[in-house]
């Protein structure tokens, strides 16, 4: 008894992003399948506990493609009539989503048959860059790094010298896997351009850097200059906050000299004052002096009043009559009444 089969391979696919892919399922029919013709592929999930999602179908001479939105347009049967023995799939502009594992069921009652193929959607290398890591001087050890931002694994790196003989340095250590170059011990003779070629099974790309080997540059004497620059700029501002503290500190000591005042220290007396001081206690003595000690006071000279009380020129001091002296009331005042002396002539008292 014969029933339905499916002829066609179930070896997997590897192709690359953009690409497209023909996913075969060709059937034999039996006698015996008399029902229904139903053709289902199915993308099983790499996660077990989802569900098995239907990409397209054809049932009762119907294709049915509008399952989901992702794959319209994208998937379809290979052929115009599915229901001829050749329900293969088509995958146009692939992409790394696609990667999974297909399904095509065919169904026709009795008979049922199935077959699973691996698709593996690979991406081209892309966005490679490459770099310097490291001192580039004369004797120092330098890595040259390349790495791609997109690209399927396994990936790989080679790297070439882009003049000359294209030959690496003879002290270089390459590893493909990480697609970093070390040169050791660089001389002059390793400057030049570079260039990084990362590829897998799909597809490469590249890159390019310029390695230029300098001589050491001389550290210490940076050093030493960076050091006297800031000593001597932290000896200008100390003599800037120097100055600036003692032209204040001037000014205020001026400041207060200025408005200090001594409550201690009475006000200096006019030389007028000190004359009319001086006179009214001489009339005030002589108010109270009594006859009998009128003779002690007549002794001293009147030319002797001291002079740095009350100093007049010569020429200024006013000659007094004694018809116009007035002598005072004393009687009234209950005083004993004295005598004024007044000066002659010649500068004697009368």
């Amino acid at each position: 008894t014969r029933s339905l089969t499916i002829t066609s391979s179930d070896r997997p696919f590897e192709k690359a992003q953009g690409e497209k892919v023909t996913l075969p399922c060709t059937f034999v029919l039996s006698e015996e399948d008399n029902g229904p013709l139903d053709i289902e592929w199915v993308l099983i999930p790499a996660d077990n506990q989802k569900q098995e999602e239907i990409i397209i179908m054809y049932s009762a001479d119907r294709i049915y493609n509008v399952y989901y939105a992702s794959v319209t347009g994208r998937m379809q049967f290979s052929s115009p009539d599915p229901g001829s023995g050749d329900g293969s799939l088509d995958i146009l502009n692939l992409k790394s989503a696609d990667t999974g594992m297909y399904q095509c069921k065919v169904k026709k009652a009795p008979g049922v048959q199935s077959q699973k193929i691996q698709l593996t959607v690979l991406v081209k290398p892309a966005r490679t860059k490459c770099s310097i890591e490291g001192s580039q001087e004369i004797g120092k050890d330098v890595t040259l790094k390349c790495a791609s931002q997109e690209g399927s694994p396994l990936l790989s790196y080679d790297w070439r010298r882009a003049s000359g003989t294209q030959e690496l340095p003879a002290t270089s250590v390459l590893n493909k896997n990480t697609g970093e170059l070390l040169l050791k011990n660089a001389s002059r003779d390793y400057s030049g351009t570079y260039n990084c070629v990362a590829s897998n099974r799909v597809g490469t790309d590249e890159c390019s850097v310029e390695l230029n080997v300098t001589p050491p540059i001389n550290t210490a004497g940076i050093i030493a200059g960076a050091i006297i620059g800031t000593l001597l700029g932290l000896s200008i501002l100390a003599f800037l906050i120097f100055c600036c503290c003692k032209k204040h500190k001037d000014k205020k000591y001026e400041k207060e000299v200025h408005h200090d005042i001594r409550e201690d220290v009475p006000p200096p007396k006019s030389r007028s004052s000190t004359a009319r001081s001086y006179i009214g206690s001489n009339r005030s003595s002589l108010g109270s002096m009594s006859p009998s000690n009128m003779e002690g006071y007549t002794k001293t000279p009147y030319s002797q009043v001291p002079s740095e009380d009350f100093e007049r020129s010569p020429g200024q001091n006013p000659t007094f009559a004694p018809s116009k002296v007035a002598a005072p009331n004393l009687s009234r005042m209950g005083a004993v009444p004295v005598m004024i002396p007044a000066q002659s002539k010649d500068g004697s008292i009368v």
